[in-house]
């Protein structure tokens, strides 16, 4: 009778094992990322309000260029973006975004963000005309959980 018992309690571990590695992949796969910025921050279409948002590619097997902007709940959605793929030399070990600075008066722009260990990110895409100004604007790349010239954001991948 013990030797029954003893598979089943091993059976059990095997199964909860294989089920969280499982819940720790799906995370990667969609790329989920919690972003706080403490001021700010421009999107394509509209201005996000200093904050915690969660990052994470739309759920598509036909498209991974496509990203959803959650509040941290994740209870309301404030933007499905089309991007398109941007690539870097060297993937950093942290979550990793690029902003411009458009000057004191309108907030920072966010242009790319990559996912921790990728060399693809995702880039996006604004109309004609905003993205001629972005390009001419001060880029600035941040790694991490940065502080830049008095603002800050903090990333968390995989939530």
């Amino acid at each position: 009778m013990k030797i029954h018992k003893t598979y089943i309690v091993v059976g059990l571990i095997i199964a909860f094992t294989a089920f969280f590695e499982l819940t720790a992949h799906a995370s990667e796969s969609n790329q989920a990322t919690t972003l706080t910025f403490n001021q700010p921050i421009q999107i394509p279409g509209q201005i996000l309000p200093a904050g915690t948002y969660y990052f994470q590619l739309l759920d598509t097997i036909s498209d991974r260029n496509v990203v959803q902007i959650f509040n941290s709940e994740r209870t309301q959605i404030y933007a499905t973006l089309l991007t398109v793929s941007a690539e870097r030399s060297k993937p950093a070990e942290d979550t990793t975004i690029m902003l411009a600075e458009q000057g004191a008066e309108k907030p920072d722009a966010l242009l790319k963000w990559f996912y921790p260990g990728r060399e693809i990110g995702h880039q996006f895409l604004y109309p004609e005309q905003q993205e001629k100004q972005l390009a001419q604007d001060r880029q600035q790349t941040v790694v991490g959980n940065q502080t830049t010239n008095a603002k800050s954001w903090n990333a968390e991948a995989g939530n």
